[in-house]
């Protein structure tokens, strides 16, 4: 326990330095979030360069910043031209909004609505080769992570408070990831495909036990997961069919302060799909139903459940400092279990993210939540429970 909250304190130290530099450091403009710009990261005398040095330069900023697709640029007078942008609009935004704030861009233009005065960039595109698809990509994601959900793939943190089933004070911890594989481009509807491995745990440690027979702080339960996603996107729309196996276990502290306890067997394999809309840059949507295909006969399941919800962010602004995006940002999300007679269980964020690029790639993130419905805990998971929870939380 010691380790853990040595680790938290370096969490914590971390998360101050960035948004507080020192006297020393700071500038006028470092106490101030202006709206989203990255200007200021540019040179300035890129500006004056050539024609083709200036389509280097932004081509390179693109290959960077957005490995996994061969974005094409084109630039004619300061004038872009971007081709083999991702069909997953979010992204395809994020690559333009991206180009528009580099110093000396009169204007962002996409191949397929080029003027016919500038027919030769057609033939220029047309020349230059493109591929079928990418092994390991890892700057994005097809299917954005469910981040209102309380099993979301990230590292987290969090001090939950109030827990009726786990204890009033608890440490949750969780570690996981998404191993994408391989990513086809431009199949089927011509959107991008995906398949990839995830894995995660989490436990939770109630940090002040009724009982303390075991000396110390109580693992509760630990869930172990691991999935394999096939993600599909195209323009607004984003899909994920995931087959998946999570099983639990009770903690030996909490097995020897409760000696009456019988061990039960949480373990389950389902598949769900789930359907995501990006109604704007700040809105999304998404459903997806699930059946449990097989549970151990010592903790059965009914099959079927539902999970959906939204996610809204507003109020983007950027540290000029430290060069980074953030925005406020509010999940609902709530499930539905056949087990569980349909009941309603919800879970609520609000909270503040931070990343390095603008609306993808990997965030760090500061929230609230609280959750009213049913314990997620292993074998605890059929017994209503409502707490408040604060996360530190790194992640897509």
């Amino acid at each position: 326990m010691r380790s853990l909250q040595s680790g938290a304190l370096v969490f914590c130290l971390l998360a101050s330095s960035i948004l507080h530099p020192s006297p020393e450091e700071m500038t006028p403009e470092s106490e101030v979030a202006v709206f989203l710009t990255r200007s200021d990261g540019v040179p300035a005398e890129i500006e004056s360069a050539s024609d083709a040095y200036f389509e280097g330069y932004v081509q390179a900023l693109i290959d960077m910043h957005y490995s996994e697709y061969r974005v094409v640029v084109i630039s004619k007078d300061k004038k872009i031209w971007l081709a083999n942008l991702p069909k997953n609009q979010l992204t395809a935004q994020s690559i333009v909004s991206f180009v528009k704030d580099v110093p000396g861009v009169k204007e962002v233009n996409l191949l397929n609505g080029v003027p016919p005065e500038s027919e030769e960039l057609r033939v220029k595109y047309v020349q230059r080769p493109q591929i079928s698809g990418i092994w390991f990509p890892q700057m994005t994601e097809l299917f954005q992570p469910l981040v209102g959900s309380p099993r979301v793939i990230s590292y987290t943190l969090g001090y939950r408070s109030g827990d009726k089933v786990c204890g009033n004070k608890c440490v949750d911890i969780s570690l996981g990831d998404d191993f994408p594989i391989y990513r086809w481009l431009d199949v089927l509807w011509h959107g991008d495909l995906q398949i990839g491995i995830e894995a995660g745990i989490w436990s939770v440690f109630n940090m002040d036990p009724t009982l303390d027979l075991a000396g110390g702080t109580e693992l509760v339960n630990t869930d172990f997961y691991g999935g394999i996603p096939i993600t599909y996107a195209r323009g607004k729309w984003s899909f994920r069919l995931r087959g998946f196996h999570c099983s639990s276990h009770l903690g030996d502290e909490y097995m020897v302060n409760h000696p009456t306890v019988r061990r039960l067997n949480p373990s389950n394999e389902a598949i769900d799909f789930f359907t995501s809309y990006q109604a704007s840059e700040a809105i999304r949507l998404y459903v997806g139903p699930g059946v449990i295909v097989h549970s151990d006969p010592s903790f059965r399941w009914d099959p079927l459940y539902i999970e959906y919800g939204t996610e809204v962010r507003f109020l983007g602004t950027k540290f000029l400092k430290q060069k980074l995006y953030g925005t406020l940002f509010l999940t609902l999300h709530w499930r539905n279990m056949q087990e569980l007679d349909w009941n309603f269980d919800g879970t609520y964020r609000g909270g503040y993210e931070f990343s390095k690029l603008q609306g993808i790639g990997r965030k760090f993130r500061f929230y609230i939540e609280y959750h009213h419905g049913y314990s997620y805990e292993g074998q605890f998971s059929k017994l209503r429970d409502h707490y408040m929870q604060y996360n530190l939380s790194y992640g897509f």
